[in-house]
């Protein structure tokens, strides 16, 4: 649950007790308390899904008031996020395009009607905020255009060693946007346990690969 959607609760409470009269409001910690009291009464654990989703860690909480956190802030997430990524074993980024493709068009994964938090039961979900290839015609657009991500970035053989700055900028943007971006909407595919190591690696060729048609 984002902050922001706190504030407009405790906004809507606080103009209430005004036009009742009252001479004196509730403080902005209680008016937080009323609300998150309000939104724990309103959620109920089913199936996966537990009430421990609407808790949120320093990255979520910091981005999700009424104002973008402040440059010092920013940088202590992000700091944060730079330790949880997990490199691959053995340096191993790329794995197989076609994989890729299939989890970058899944939009499966985490809600309530799935038997099992197991990530390979998961799906990427690119295409919800980014086009992939040129044959695309439905795609969303909250991220950037992905077509040629590699070979904009003058990727044409992935095993030379000159790639791999991009090579694990991307893995780390993977693993843990807010590492780069502190209020970054994309997901935290490693850290949160949405994809395994080996379906990053897949996701990875997808982008990486210039066999890859996100590439052609």
């Amino acid at each position: 649950m984002q902050r922001k959607h706190l504030f407009i609760i405790a906004a809507v409470t606080a103009t209430a007790a005004l036009l009742v009269g009252c001479a004196t409001g509730p403080s902005p910690a209680d008016l937080d308390q009323q609300a998150l009291a309000m939104i724990k009464a309103g959620f109920r654990e089913q199936g996966i899904a537990k009430l421990d989703r609407i808790q949120q860690d320093l990255g979520q909480s910091a981005c999700s008031s009424a104002d973008q956190p402040s440059e010092e802030l920013a940088k202590r997430v992000e700091t944060e996020a730079l330790t949880t990524i997990r490199w691959p074993a053995g340096g191993q980024y790329i794995g197989d395009w076609r994989e890729g493709e299939k989890l970058a068009q899944n939009g499966r994964g985490m809600t309530w009607t799935d038997a099992t938090t197991d990530p390979q039961n998961n799906g990427a979900q690119c295409y919800n905020c980014h086009q992939l290839s040129k044959a695309e015609i439905s795609f969303g657009t909250i991220g950037p255009s992905l077509y040629n991500y590699g070979k904009n970035r003058g990727i044409k053989d992935i095993a030379d060693p000159v790639t791999a700055p991009i090579v694990q900028y991307t893995w780390g943007k993977l693993w843990n946007s807010k590492a780069y971006a502190a209020c970054s909407n994309m997901p935290r595919f490693g850290h949160m346990k949405l994809l395994t190591e080996q379906q990053i690696r897949d996701v990875m060729a997808l982008l990486l690969d210039p066999k890859s048609p996100v590439n052609q």
